[in-house]
């Protein structure tokens, strides 16, 4: 019998992993970076160790810190949650070599999955289908960048390059010509040392707009494999998952039959017990072919959770344990439509960069069939040294509308106050026609999003800066000077993010009317208190969720977020406009990569810098052509976001 488990990671899926543990009796130990002294999985275990400091090289990714802090806390399991060591097999074997239990498949599962060459070529071997490709010349080292482009030429155009370790969309690049794949497969080998510390490729012949379906495996010890449904996990952005479903809208009861089989043949294949999955491409005309099999529970766990009523950390922790599933497969049944989404700290209108900072305030909304996965609640600050997730929203109904109704509500519904989200355009997708047909693709954001609202910066409309403006008139928590003051007009000058604004507010009991230039605008206030204003806007009742911080104000009303800054009583500052050819860092991250040298000519738009954060490459351009003056960056440097990398100098005007 296992009594203590110890988790090997953070944030969230931490959280989630000791959620069941203690349910099911067994006491838990959290460890946490420097970083995360005060985080929710280190406040919510039984026992907690710092195992150093921030960096994930020192801490997270440091497996004897690990071992270390099971022997100090007494723990006879660990559970690795998903990424970090989840899927090393270093890390497995020194687990059982300290005579503990590993919550998790034999390392050398592990192993041959861990890598794309060697599991399509096992795969193979075991019948699954898998998407034509190069895996290198043998069973020895991968493709030299030669062979890497000799073999293209045989594949043919468009081609996907994969890093043969890792996913998330690290060291994978799309193809699409001859003259492209040089430049790709450095930058590929590159993406993909930083990340895995491996920089092996492979080639696939490029499936164009397919579904990426995925099956959930689990396998015992006594022989025994199932599969418990699909999730549909076509909606991505640079090949990173957005939004995950079970079951697929488009896959058949015949095609889910074919497709779990062969996951569990796949599993079968390699001698696997836990929870795995086994991921693949689903062309128009539902062929499927083997992507890759992860080792571990995966981040959209849920899903299948929720339509087939079981706890899958429950069996993880069952199978670790030594005892057989709990299912046979003909008791696994699917009930009702379940979606998850990924709410993330970043910015969609700025590129999704990461946003870091703290989260003033972080409140779910409520109701039926709603769940939130979360490491983070309000007063936590978003780190740029992790990943900025701050939590994985799912909703669940009998049937897929429903579930879609449920969770744009809660989109709309969850106050974050703090940071730039992702919060308006998740909803956005969910509430999409050819996404709610059950239509969409791979390519479906490149296409159907491509020029969408919430991927640009929107200036504030009147009735939006009217809201701001009434929010900032109330003193305190109370209403003084809307209802028995006589009418008086105010200036008031506020900041966005791109500008600042100069209005007139005029007060006439519970109205407010805002004046911007030419444009006019009318409120009368409902009722207030702290955190919610309720306005009458045109006849209309609306509720208004802010919160305020000193002078700066951030607001959640009509669908959208947004944050203004009162500067009414502050003097006049010089803002940074676009062209000043001071080129900041985007965020925090390390240099990888300096491309240009002073006095180098460059154009608007042109590279100059490769910025590493969130484990990926981030290109840092020039905001107008010119000739470098200060290079302040250098490759190997640790920059903070706003930091001056880069000065370009205008050209002067020739001589006529």
């Amino acid at each position: 019998m296992l009594k203590k488990l110890l988790i090997a990671n953070r944030g969230e899926i931490a959280v989630r992993v000791i959620q069941t543990a203690k349910a099911l009796g067994y006491r838990t130990v959290a460890v946490y970076s420097e970083a995360d002294a005060n985080a929710l999985h280190v406040e919510q275990a039984d026992e907690a160790v710092c195992i150093g400091p921030a960096q994930v090289a020192a801490s997270y990714l440091n497996a004897d810190a690990i071992l270390d802090a099971a022997a100090k806390t007494g723990a006879d399991c660990i559970h690795p949650g998903y990424g970090f060591l989840s899927e090393n097999a270093s890390f497995a074997k020194a687990i059982k070599q300290a005579g503990l239990t590993f919550v998790g498949p034999p390392e050398n599962a592990i192993e041959l999955m861990g890598s794309k060459r060697r599991s399509k070529i096992a795969m193979q071997e075991a019948g699954v289908p898998v998407v034509p490709g190069y895996e290198g010349p043998g069973k020895g080292n991968g493709a030299s960048d030669d062979e890497l482009i000799t073999a293209a030429k045989d594949i043919g155009y468009p081609l996907m390059l994969k890093a043969s370790a890792g996913g998330g969309g690290r060291g994978m690049r799309l193809v699409e010509s001859e003259n492209e794949l040089a430049d790709n497969i450095k930058r590929a080998r590159s993406e993909a040392k930083q990340a895995f510390g491996d920089d092996e490729l492979i080639i696939e012949k490029a499936v164009i707009e397919p579904r990426h379906v995925e099956i959930q495996v689990f396998a015992d010890r006594h022989g025994n494999a199932v599969y418990l449904g699909e999730r549909d996990c076509s909606v991505q952005r640079r090949h990173q998952k957005v939004v995950e479903e079970a079951p697929s809208p488009f896959v058949t009861p015949e095609l889910r039959k074919a497709m779990g089989e062969a996951a569990v043949k796949a599993a079968l294949a390699c001698g696997y017990e836990g929870a795995g999955t086994v991921e693949f491409l689903v062309d128009k005309d539902r062929n499927f072919y083997f992507l890759e099999m992860n080792t571990r529970l995966q981040v959209e766990h849920p899903v299948t959770e929720l339509i087939t009523g079981q706890d899958l950390v429950a069996w993880q922790l069952m199978v670790a344990e030594g005892r057989p599933l709990p299912l046979a497969q003909d008791e696994i049944e699917l009930n009702g439509h379940a979606i998850e989404v990924r709410l993330y700290a970043e910015d969609p209108a700025n590129g999704f960069t990461p946003q870091t900072g703290t989260l003033h305030q972080f409140t779910p909304a409520e109701g039926k069939g709603l769940r939130y996965d979360t490491g983070v609640r309000s007063g936590d600050v978003v780190s740029p040294h992790y990943d900025p997730m701050l939590a994985k929203v799912i909703a669940w109904g009998q049937n897929r509308d429903e579930a879609r109704r449920r969770l744009i509500r809660a989109l709309e519904d969850t106050a974050v106050f703090g940071v730039t989200t992702n919060r308006h355009f998740l909803s956005r997708i969910i509430a999409d026609d050819t996404f709610g047909a059950g239509e969409a693709t791979t390519a479906f954001l490149q296409q159907a999003f491509k020029d969408d609202p919430s991927l640009a910066p929107q200036p504030l409309t009147i009735r939006e800066l009217a809201l701001s403006a009434c929010v900032l008139s109330l003193s305190g928590t109370g209403q003084e000077g809307w209802s028995n003051a006589p009418a008086t007009v105010m200036p008031m000058k506020l900041e966005t993010q791109d500008d600042s604004l100069e209005l007139l507010v005029r007060h006439s009991g519970h109205t407010l009317q805002v004046s911007h230039g030419e444009e006019h605008y009318e409120l009368q206030l409902q009722s207030h208190e702290p955190g919610l204003l309720c306005i009458i806007d045109n006849g209309v009742r609306q509720r208004c969720q802010y919160y305020r911080s000193g002078d700066s104000l951030y607001l959640q009303a009509f669908g959208r977020s947004w944050s203004v800054r009162d500067i009414t009583h502050q003097p006049a500052q010089g803002a940074q406009g676009a062209g000043s050819g001071k080129v900041q860092a985007s965020m925090d991250g390390g240099i990888i990569d300096v491309l240009v040298a002073e006095g180098d000519q460059v154009e608007q738009g042109q590279t100059l810098v490769i910025l590493e954060a969130m484990k990926m490459e981030h290109p840092v351009k020039a905001d107008r052509s010119g000739t470098i003056g200060q290079l302040l960056a250098r490759q190997g440097d640790q920059v903070k976001r706003g930091q001056l990398l880069v000065q370009v100098e205008a050209n002067e005007e020739a001589d006529a």
